[in-house]
């Protein structure tokens, strides 16, 4: 289980690894700075693995344009960065992150809880095209938490699950337990509802694994 400093200021990078964090994601799509040069920054000040990420609109980030335009704006970072995040309505643009060799993470993020069967189903699709299927969705009540371990448990690995929202923020802390691969969290300014801080992460990591 890896945890993840999710940034918007590149500067926070070396804070971030003081901190505790094993990788460094850059949210562009809340950035006004330059991508690449964000990259720069980060890797002047800090070690880490970067992964880079334009969130969608559609999965609660706030980047608007198409597929097209996305393989645009991440051209630019892909000789830079380690990872690249691609959403499922991105796949078909994933094949010059592959052809460099970088990791992918294949994310797909729902405002709802989604079947046992759908998951699994997702998480082929997602693994299609990428090296970490990321599913993140919304559980309604306990049962929906109870089917997203068990999702975790049984799936191949590498994968990573997670929850939007706070209302079952716990349940950040509990998936690495059933196999979740990544954590995603915040240095002082959250990027998601719900993150905790990578101080916080660290410490339940100690007391929990």
């Amino acid at each position: 289980m890896q945890i993840i400093a999710c940034l918007t200021d590149p500067a926070q990078a070396a804070a971030a690894q003081a901190q505790g964090a094993d990788i460094i994601e850059l949210r562009f799509d809340l950035a006004d700075s330059d991508p690449a040069e964000m990259v720069r920054q980060c890797k002047k000040v800090c070690p880490l693995p970067v992964i880079a990420t334009f969130r969608s609109a559609r999965e609660g980030g706030r980047y608007f344009g198409s597929p097209a335009e996305w393989a645009q704006k991440i051209a630019p970072v892909i000789p830079l960065v380690d990872y690249v995040d691609v959403e499922q309505q991105f796949a078909r643009e994933a094949g010059p992150v592959k052809a460099a060799g970088k990791t992918i993470i294949a994310s797909h993020h729902a405002s709802e809880m989604l079947p046992l069967h759908v998951l699994f189903v997702l998480e082929q699709e997602l693994r299609a095209y990428g090296d970490i299927p990321k599913i993140i969705v919304t559980p309604k009540n306990e049962d929906d938490l109870i089917d997203l371990i068990a999702f975790t448990r049984a799936a191949k690995k590498p994968v990573c699950t997670g929850v939007m929202g706070a209302s079952f923020r716990y349940a950040r802390a509990i998936l690495p337990l059933f196999g979740s691969e990544l954590v995603y969290c915040h240095t002082g300014v959250p990027t998601a509802e719900g993150q905790y801080s990578v101080k916080e992460f660290v410490a339940l990591r100690k007391l929990l694994f």
